[in-house]
């Protein structure tokens, strides 16, 4: 398909990025303007804290595209440039720098900032988070061994810069307020082996506490403690708060835009306005499969997303409708996880394989329906889950537990 104006994407992580690649697949041939606040050209962010904070990969290695694809695919890249406001009336963006620039159709791809500790001393100096690029350079070069780091949340990213902490020679503690590290995602079952895998590598895993203050140590400007709220005083050099990402909603909401967790959008990705969508971390959709908005904050959705945010601004019919999906690297642990349930929202977990090797399937249950699996070093079963959850059908739990039945032969075509 063949376009001409212009349109603008406002964000420039994998989702914009792949936008921008997704229109001009499409045949879109007018202007496309993407606005990084960034000073980096689009990368993907789960290196930052896996195999890139790890060592294990290059810088060139995390870039969405080459230096030279911009140019030669006609998109206007534009870093260091903050969009300040939206005036839908007039299709009309303006920059922090004053500039304002016109748009047909405009994705927001704005993405989501870290929580901050609400606790006094947050904003000493060695007190970190993990979103960027640069927060990830920063990172690679304190992880040093025997650096005392306190990482303050059990989430994903908490256990991804603790293991690449640990992998450092960093001597860590892992600070969760929950009875048990990833425990709103996974339940009991799971949380209890990532808690497990944490403490064989060496970390000193703290569950239940809250952080009252963060205390400066030797030199008053940096961290030297964390202090929690039974009295404990922990040694820190470094503190890693990892306690979620609120989306970044300020520029719809300030241009009237419905939200609620994020920009509302449809099963197309369309905003309440028309002309505007929403994509990646930032885009609470509504999933037609499963029947409810949803807001996934993970490289999945920013790299299939733009797909349909593409068709859907060319005036093709397209609906987001892929099943969650995503994965992580810890140790020697490997793991994809594909579909989606609410905390308590299943009745019953079936394992298939070795718990204790961690080579395994877990497989979530409600109603003797699967809502969502997890592959634990085991692979090429993403594509047989991801049937079965589709599906809907009753399935039982035995067979999936057993390994002489083949994933494949419970999907009934």
């Amino acid at each position: 398909m063949s376009e001409s104006g212009t349109f603008a994407i406002v964000g420039a992580g994998l989702a914009g990025a792949k936008t921008a690649e997704a229109l001009r697949a499409h045949g879109f041939d007018g202007r496309i303007v993407l606005l990084s606040a960034e000073p980096h050209r689009p990368y993907e962010r789960p290196p930052l804290s896996k195999s890139y904070l790890q060592g294990n990969a290059e810088l060139d290695t995390i870039f969405v595209h080459s230096p030279t694809w911009y140019t030669e695919h006609k998109v206007d890249l534009r870093l260091d440039t903050v969009v300040t406001a939206i005036d839908r009336h007039d299709h009309e963006l303006t920059t922090r720098g004053g500039e304002r620039l016109r748009y047909d159709k405009l994705l927001l791809a704005t993405g989501a900032t870290p929580r901050r500790l609400p606790v006094p001393g947050s904003d000493l100096g060695g007190v970190r988070c993990l979103r960027t690029l640069d927060d990830s350079d920063r990172l690679k070069a304190e992880l040093r061994p025997g650096a005392r780091v306190v990482v303050i949340g059990g989430g994903w990213i908490g256990l991804e810069t603790a293991a690449a902490a640990r992998t450092a020679d960093a001597e860590v503690t892992v600070l969760e307020h929950a009875e048990l590290p990833l425990l709103r995602v996974l339940g009991p079952e799971m949380g209890k082996v990532f808690a497990q895998l944490h403490i064989e590598h060496g970390v000193t895993l703290r569950c239940g506490v809250t952080v009252a203050a963060l205390q400066p140590g030797v030199d008053p400007a940096r961290v030297g403690a964390v202090r929690l709220t039974d009295g404990t005083v922990l040694d820190a050099d470094l503190v890693i708060v990892a306690v979620g990402v609120t989306p970044n909603v300020d520029l719809a909401r300030s241009c009237g835009l419905n939200v609620d967790n994020g920009i509302l959008v449809n099963r197309h990705l369309v905003t309440s306005d028309p002309d505007i969508l929403a994509a990646g971390d930032v885009a609470n959709a509504y999933h037609p499969l499963l029947c409810r908005q949803l807001r996934v904050e993970h490289w999945a959705n920013a790299l299939h997303q733009p797909v349909v945010a593409a068709a859907t601004m060319l005036g093709e019919t397209a609906s987001y409708d892929r099943l969650p999906y995503f994965f992580t690297d810890q140790y020697d642990l490997g793991m994809e996880y594909t579909g989606y349930t609410d905390p308590g929202g299943y009745d019953q977990v079936a394992i298939r394989g070795d718990l204790d090797a961690r080579a395994f399937i877990a497989f979530w249950l409600q109603d003797e329906r699967l809502v969502a699996a997890m592959n634990v070093n085991v692979w090429d079963v993403t594509e047989p889950i991801r049937e079965l959850i589709r599906s809907g059908e009753r399935v039982d739990a035995t067979e999936l537990a057993d390994l002489n039945v083949p994933l494949a032969q419970l999907v009934r075509n």
